[in-house]
Protein backbone atom coordinates (compact mmCIF):
# COMPACT_ATOMS: atom_id res chain seq x y z
CA UNK A 1 0.00 0.00 0.00
CA UNK A 2 1.57 3.80 -0.58
CA UNK A 3 1.63 5.79 1.80
CA UNK A 4 -0.98 8.42 -0.58
CA UNK A 5 -3.32 4.97 0.53
CA UNK A 6 -2.66 4.71 4.41
CA UNK A 7 -5.49 5.03 6.21
CA UNK A 8 -5.48 7.56 8.50
CA UNK A 9 -4.21 6.90 12.03
CA UNK A 10 -6.73 6.44 14.62
CA UNK A 11 -5.15 8.63 17.82
CA UNK A 12 -5.95 6.79 21.34
CA UNK A 13 -5.36 9.03 24.37
CA UNK A 14 -3.93 7.25 27.44
CA UNK A 15 -4.41 9.15 30.84
CA UNK A 16 -2.03 9.09 33.53
CA UNK A 17 -2.59 8.45 37.42
CA UNK A 18 -5.09 10.76 39.32
CA UNK A 19 -7.14 11.43 35.98
CA UNK A 20 -9.40 9.66 33.56
CA UNK A 21 -9.99 10.83 30.23
CA UNK A 22 -11.38 14.15 30.89
CA UNK A 23 -7.74 14.68 31.09
CA UNK A 24 -7.92 15.07 27.57
CA UNK A 25 -10.95 17.33 27.56
CA UNK A 26 -8.40 20.21 25.76
CA UNK A 27 -7.32 17.78 23.39
CA UNK A 28 -9.86 15.71 22.10
CA UNK A 29 -12.22 18.41 20.30
CA UNK A 30 -9.89 19.93 18.05
CA UNK A 31 -8.63 16.79 16.64
CA UNK A 32 -12.28 15.52 17.08
CA UNK A 33 -12.92 19.01 14.48
CA UNK A 34 -9.97 18.14 11.88
CA UNK A 35 -11.93 14.63 11.24
CA UNK A 36 -9.71 12.69 13.56
CA UNK A 37 -10.87 9.40 15.36
CA UNK A 38 -9.99 9.81 18.79
CA UNK A 39 -10.02 7.01 21.45
CA UNK A 40 -9.55 7.88 24.91
CA UNK A 41 -9.85 4.51 27.22
CA UNK A 42 -9.79 3.69 31.17
CA UNK A 43 -6.18 2.99 32.30
CA UNK A 44 -6.74 0.39 35.45
CA UNK A 45 -3.67 1.72 37.37
CA UNK A 46 -3.64 -1.29 39.29
CA UNK A 47 -0.23 -2.66 37.96
CA UNK A 48 1.60 -1.95 35.04
CA UNK A 49 1.66 -5.56 33.55
CA UNK A 50 -1.41 -5.64 33.68
CA UNK A 51 -2.57 -2.13 32.82
CA UNK A 52 -0.66 -2.69 29.27
CA UNK A 53 -2.49 -6.04 28.91
CA UNK A 54 -5.43 -4.40 29.24
CA UNK A 55 -4.32 -1.55 26.77
CA UNK A 56 -3.26 -4.08 24.47
CA UNK A 57 -6.59 -5.54 24.43
CA UNK A 58 -8.06 -2.37 23.64
CA UNK A 59 -6.34 -1.44 20.76
CA UNK A 60 -6.53 -5.27 19.42
CA UNK A 61 -10.27 -4.96 19.64
CA UNK A 62 -10.92 -1.60 19.14
CA UNK A 63 -8.71 -0.04 16.49
CA UNK A 64 -8.40 -1.34 12.91
CA UNK A 65 -5.00 0.26 11.00
CA UNK A 66 -2.74 2.34 11.79
CA UNK A 67 -2.29 3.83 15.76
CA UNK A 68 -0.58 6.92 17.05
CA UNK A 69 -0.39 5.63 21.15
CA UNK A 70 -0.46 9.02 23.28
CA UNK A 71 0.28 8.64 27.13
CA UNK A 72 0.12 11.28 29.90
CA UNK A 73 2.13 10.90 33.16
CA UNK A 74 2.53 7.08 34.14
CA UNK A 75 0.41 6.57 30.65
CA UNK A 76 3.86 6.46 29.17
CA UNK A 77 4.87 3.58 30.98
CA UNK A 78 1.97 1.91 30.03
CA UNK A 79 1.91 2.54 26.30
CA UNK A 80 6.00 1.44 26.31
CA UNK A 81 4.69 -1.85 27.31
CA UNK A 82 1.31 -2.10 25.26
CA UNK A 83 2.11 -0.57 22.13
CA UNK A 84 3.73 -3.81 20.57
CA UNK A 85 1.34 -6.13 22.33
CA UNK A 86 -2.18 -5.44 20.47
CA UNK A 87 -3.22 -3.37 17.86
CA UNK A 88 -1.16 -1.47 15.15
CA UNK A 89 0.88 1.26 16.44
CA UNK A 90 2.47 3.56 14.01
CA UNK A 91 4.17 6.19 16.59
CA UNK A 92 3.93 7.32 20.28
CA UNK A 93 3.45 10.34 21.98
CA UNK A 94 4.52 11.12 25.28
CA UNK A 95 2.88 14.30 27.24
CA UNK A 96 4.82 15.08 30.64
CA UNK A 97 5.58 11.28 30.93
CA UNK A 98 7.21 8.45 32.28
CA UNK A 99 9.26 6.72 29.01
CA UNK A 100 11.06 3.78 31.10
CA UNK A 101 13.49 1.20 29.56
CA UNK A 102 13.57 -2.48 30.13
CA UNK A 103 13.58 -3.33 34.03
CA UNK A 104 13.49 0.23 35.67
CA UNK A 105 10.58 1.48 37.60
CA UNK A 106 8.24 4.99 38.07
CA UNK A 107 9.81 5.05 41.69
CA UNK A 108 12.90 4.43 40.63
CA UNK A 109 13.10 7.15 37.73
CA UNK A 110 12.22 9.58 40.86
CA UNK A 111 14.63 8.67 42.86
CA UNK A 112 17.23 11.83 43.73
CA UNK A 113 15.04 13.73 40.83
CA UNK A 114 12.82 16.08 43.38
CA UNK A 115 9.92 15.33 42.43
CA UNK A 116 7.38 16.51 45.14
CA UNK A 117 6.80 12.29 44.83
CA UNK A 118 10.46 11.24 45.69
CA UNK A 119 9.84 11.87 49.39
CA UNK A 120 10.88 9.95 52.21
CA UNK A 121 7.31 9.86 54.30
CA UNK A 122 5.01 9.18 50.77
CA UNK A 123 2.20 9.70 53.59
CA UNK A 124 3.31 13.55 53.54
CA UNK A 125 1.88 14.43 49.48
CA UNK A 126 -0.16 11.08 49.66
CA UNK A 127 -3.66 9.84 51.42
CA UNK A 128 -3.16 5.50 51.68
CA UNK A 129 -6.53 2.92 51.28
CA UNK A 130 -6.64 -0.15 50.88
CA UNK A 131 -8.73 -1.60 47.70
CA UNK A 132 -10.69 -5.21 47.72
CA UNK A 133 -7.96 -7.59 46.32
CA UNK A 134 -5.32 -5.66 46.75
CA UNK A 135 -1.81 -7.53 47.00
CA UNK A 136 -0.01 -8.03 49.74
CA UNK A 137 1.21 -3.95 50.68
CA UNK A 138 -0.81 -2.77 48.10
CA UNK A 139 -2.77 0.15 48.73
CA UNK A 140 -4.58 3.08 46.35
CA UNK A 141 -3.11 6.41 46.81
CA UNK A 142 -4.39 9.86 46.34
CA UNK A 143 -3.40 12.81 46.07
CA UNK A 144 -3.17 15.25 48.84
CA UNK A 145 -5.47 18.40 48.19
CA UNK A 146 -2.16 20.68 48.61
CA UNK A 147 -0.22 18.71 46.38
CA UNK A 148 -2.70 19.36 43.53
CA UNK A 149 -2.39 22.85 44.34
CA UNK A 150 1.37 23.34 44.28
CA UNK A 151 2.96 20.73 42.13
CA UNK A 152 0.86 18.38 40.26
CA UNK A 153 -1.75 21.13 38.44
CA UNK A 154 -0.22 24.29 39.62
CA UNK A 155 -0.25 26.24 36.91
CA UNK A 156 -4.16 25.43 36.10
CA UNK A 157 -7.41 27.97 37.61
CA UNK A 158 -7.94 27.30 41.10
CA UNK A 159 -11.54 25.79 40.31
CA UNK A 160 -9.74 23.07 37.71
CA UNK A 161 -7.35 22.26 40.67
CA UNK A 162 -10.48 21.67 42.79
CA UNK A 163 -12.22 19.90 40.30
CA UNK A 164 -8.49 17.43 39.92
CA UNK A 165 -8.79 17.34 43.57
CA UNK A 166 -12.16 15.79 43.77
CA UNK A 167 -12.44 13.42 40.65
CA UNK A 168 -8.60 12.01 41.06
CA UNK A 169 -8.67 7.83 40.39
CA UNK A 170 -5.94 6.98 42.77
CA UNK A 171 -3.73 4.50 41.31
CA UNK A 172 -1.97 0.91 43.61
CA UNK A 173 1.56 1.44 44.24
CA UNK A 174 2.11 -1.82 42.64
CA UNK A 175 2.02 0.22 39.77
CA UNK A 176 4.95 2.44 40.43
CA UNK A 177 7.49 -0.78 41.63
CA UNK A 178 6.80 -2.88 38.68
CA UNK A 179 9.75 -3.13 36.40
CA UNK A 180 9.14 -2.25 32.70
CA UNK A 181 8.72 -4.54 30.13
CA UNK A 182 10.63 -4.30 26.45
CA UNK A 183 10.13 -0.93 25.41
CA UNK A 184 8.14 -0.26 22.45
CA UNK A 185 10.05 3.28 21.55
CA UNK A 186 12.92 1.00 20.44
CA UNK A 187 11.01 -0.07 17.21
CA UNK A 188 8.34 2.87 17.10
CA UNK A 189 9.32 6.38 16.20
CA UNK A 190 7.98 8.87 18.99
CA UNK A 191 7.49 12.55 20.37
CA UNK A 192 7.70 13.82 23.77
CA UNK A 193 5.91 17.07 25.08
CA UNK A 194 8.12 17.84 28.14
CA UNK A 195 6.61 20.80 30.95
CA UNK A 196 9.70 22.60 32.32
CA UNK A 197 7.82 23.40 35.24
CA UNK A 198 6.37 20.29 36.19
CA UNK A 199 6.98 19.07 39.45
CA UNK A 200 6.19 15.22 39.52
CA UNK A 201 8.70 14.08 36.54
CA UNK A 202 11.03 16.84 36.74
CA UNK A 203 12.57 18.38 33.96
CA UNK A 204 15.64 16.70 33.62
CA UNK A 205 14.29 13.49 34.14
CA UNK A 206 11.89 13.91 31.50
CA UNK A 207 14.87 15.07 29.21
CA UNK A 208 16.99 12.22 30.02
CA UNK A 209 14.28 9.43 28.85
CA UNK A 210 13.24 11.43 25.70
CA UNK A 211 16.43 11.99 24.63
CA UNK A 212 17.33 7.94 25.74
CA UNK A 213 14.25 7.11 22.98
CA UNK A 214 15.28 9.52 20.19
CA UNK A 215 11.52 11.07 20.36
CA UNK A 216 11.04 14.02 18.99
CA UNK A 217 11.03 16.89 21.65
CA UNK A 218 9.14 19.97 22.36
CA UNK A 219 9.47 21.64 25.83
CA UNK A 220 6.50 24.25 26.96
CA UNK A 221 7.02 26.51 30.15
CA UNK A 222 3.98 24.39 31.95
CA UNK A 223 3.08 22.04 34.87
CA UNK A 224 2.32 18.34 34.95
CA UNK A 225 -0.87 18.72 32.73
CA UNK A 226 0.85 20.79 30.35
CA UNK A 227 -2.19 19.31 28.15
CA UNK A 228 -4.77 21.06 29.70
CA UNK A 229 -2.78 24.38 30.83
CA UNK A 230 -1.05 24.72 27.08
CA UNK A 231 -2.75 22.22 24.57
CA UNK A 232 -1.32 23.53 21.80
CA UNK A 233 2.37 21.75 22.15
CA UNK A 234 0.43 18.47 22.92
CA UNK A 235 -1.72 18.94 19.59
CA UNK A 236 1.40 19.85 17.55
CA UNK A 237 3.09 16.74 18.68
CA UNK A 238 0.25 14.44 18.05
CA UNK A 239 -0.35 16.42 14.55
CA UNK A 240 3.32 15.95 13.60
CA UNK A 241 2.98 11.73 14.77
CA UNK A 242 -0.46 11.24 12.28
CA UNK A 243 1.54 12.88 9.46
CA UNK A 244 4.61 10.51 9.45
CA UNK A 245 2.05 8.08 9.01
CA UNK A 246 -0.37 9.70 6.49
Amino acid sequence: MSASSTPTPTIVLLHGAWADASSWSAIIPPLQAEGHTVMAPPNELRGLASDAAYIASYLAQRTRGPVVLVGHSYGGAVITNAATQGGDVRALVYVDAFIPDEGETVVGLLEGSGSALAVADPTTVLDLAGYPGAPEGAADAFLKPDTVHTAFAQDLPSADRRMIVATQRPGSLVANVTPSGSPAWRSIPSWAVLGTEDRIIPIGVQRRMAERAGSTITEVDASHVSMLSQPEPTLAAIRAAVASIS
